[in-house]
């Protein structure tokens, strides 16, 4: 029988096939055993904490006032509105230095001119209109018991607009020290109570964090303490409620008998 290279190679291919088959078929046994005898990966412990948020407020005298004044001119020409708005201003400027006010607490704050358009009888638009110039300025006094003569002088300057008179203070970082520690010892009292009535032992601080609602500080409610007698009305400083607020994560210790062992 005559035998060709192709048949011979063809059989050296099955046979090496045959071995590499049985070399998978002898470790897959093997492999799958290893594989069950590692340990599964254990689930994820959730952090034994207890979170609080403490709260400290403290009374506190304003010190300055921040008042808007400003003065509003219509006419039929803009430019002449515009010249006696500032004429106006600048009699108010003068009136406001002349109590006392310095001029780094003036500063302009706004300027505007708007048109309006005339109504005739039977209330269709007509084509004469009137300019409106306004020129407002934001003060700062400083001593508080100017406020009253200091809008008594911008309204005889010629001021026709005042929005409101803000009292606050000019460096509440002393204040609102004092309320943080009231928030911090309030949040430790906090975490204790909650940690009592779970049976367990309060741990380390593991993080504190400011909460933070809007600006820094946070004024509360204006109340009248002292009024302020003046033809502009009576001003009263009255009393600032400062308030602080932190978030404090503590760790839980263990169980309470076992920590006080």
């Amino acid at each position: 029988m005559t035998i060709n290279r192709s048949q011979i190679a063809a059989g050296a291919l099955i046979a090496v096939l045959a071995v590499v088959a049985l070399g998978v078929f002898a470790l897959g046994p093997l492999n799958s055993a290893a594989a069950q005898d590692q340990p599964a990966a254990a689930a994820p412990s959730l952090p034994r904490t207890i979170t609080v948020v403490g709260e400290g407020t403290v009374a506190a005298q304003p010190d300055i006032a921040q008042v808007q004044v400003g003065v509003e001119v219509k006419g039929d020409d803009a430019q002449e509105a515009s010249a006696e708005a500032a004429e106006t201003m600048d009699a108010i400027l003068a009136a406001l230095t002349k109590t006392g006010v310095a001029t780094k607490d003036i500063q302009t704050t706004g300027y505007n001119i708007w048109v309006e358009q005339r109504v005739g009888p039977d209330g269709a638009a007509t084509d004469e209109v009137i300019y409106h110039v306004s020129n407002s300025v934001s003060v700062t006094v400083r001593d508080l018991d100017t406020v009253g003569d200091v809008l008594d002088a911008a309204i005889a300057a010629g001021a026709n607009s005042i929005y409101g008179v803000n009292l606050s203070l000019d460096d509440p970082d002393e204040v609102m020290a004092e309320a943080r520690g009231l928030a911090a010892a309030d949040a430790l009292a906090r975490a204790e109570e909650l940690a009592g009535l779970h049976g367990v032992a309060l741990g380390e601080v593991v993080s504190v964090s400011e909460v933070i609602n809007g600006a820094v500080p946070m004024y509360d409610s204006v109340n009248a303490s002292m009024g302020l007698s003046s033809a502009a009305g009576p001003i009263a400083p009255g009393e600032l409620q400062m308030t602080a607020r932190l978030q404090v994560v503590y760790a839980i210790a263990g169980p309470a008998d076992a920590a006080s062992k």
